[in-house]
């Protein structure tokens, strides 16, 4: 019997790919490990967006970020570039209407972070441009630095709220019976980030199940990048399989599986 998959990206980004997931015949457990909220008070957000035209590029760093900015924006100015870490991110930018010839991404699809997007800009030539970047209220900030370093006038602009869920009861038992099941070879987690998975091993320990911990660590993580997959060999996570960026770099490695 295939092992079932468990879905920890937030609920808004899951389905899709839990779709595609249950078409290969693999039942699929949805447990986002961040929820996603927007900022209590909206006007600095909305007061940064309406003078979108002004700026000479503006970067999101997810698919949240781009769902709460175009809360705000009923029309992307002409001819703005944009740039993205991701795929997903470059894909939900097409799909608000934005030209793929605006969009800067990084060369590679399967590395989906800040460091190639640099590498795939122009730095030169931001010296003296505004650039906008759109991200949740904490974040790295290599991307906001490197502008910087390269002469442009950079303006962070948060859009949302990350957190861990609370541990309620009926949280705990879930968690209890998927990440304690005995015996066997466990299940496929999808982790799609750092936080999330530190997240779902805080929540184990606060419900002060050590054991639970341990039989988790002799499930199998799939992850996208090589920050996550070395956040859960810091963990203590042995089985770990790093895809790269994608949703078809995803389905293949659980296609890889028995």
């Amino acid at each position: 019997m295939p092992r079932p998959v468990i879905l920890t990206r937030p609920i808004a980004q899951a389905e899709p790919l839990a779709s595609r997931i249950r078409a290969l015949g693999r039942e699929v457990e949805l447990l986002p490990l961040l929820e996603i909220s927007p900022l209590p008070d909206q006007a600095p957000l909305r007061a940064a967006l309406a003078g979108l035209a002004s700026y000479q590029l503006v970067a999101f760093v997810s698919p949240n970020a781009i769902d709460a900015a175009f809360a705000h924006i009923p029309a992307w100015p002409q001819g703005l570039q944009a740039a993205v870490v991701g795929e997903a991110s470059r894909l939900a930018l097409i799909a608000k209407g934005i030209p793929a010839s605006q969009i800067a991404s990084p060369a590679d699809p399967a590395h989906s972070d800040t460091e190639h997007l640099l590498q795939a800009l122009d730095l030169a030539a931001l010296n003296g441009a505004r650039v906008l970047i759109v991200r949740g209220e904490s974040g790295r900030e290599l991307m906001a630095d490197s502008f910087r370093a390269a002469g442009a006038e950079v303006t962070v602009l948060p859009a949302y709220r990350r957190a861990v869920p609370q541990l309620t009861p009926a949280l705990a038992r879930r968690l209890a019976a998927l990440a304690g099941a005995p015996g066997g070879e466990g299940a496929d987690w999808i982790i799609t980030s750092s936080e999330a998975l530190r997240g779902l091993v805080g929540l184990l320990k606060e419900l002060n199940k050590l054991t639970i911990v341990a039989s988790l660590q002799h499930h199998h993580l799939i992850v996208p990048h090589f920050r996550i997959a070395e956040t859960a060999r810091d963990l203590g996570f042995p089985n770990v399989t790093l895809t790269g960026s994608g949703d078809e770099r995803v389905l293949a490695a659980l296609q890889s599986r028995p």
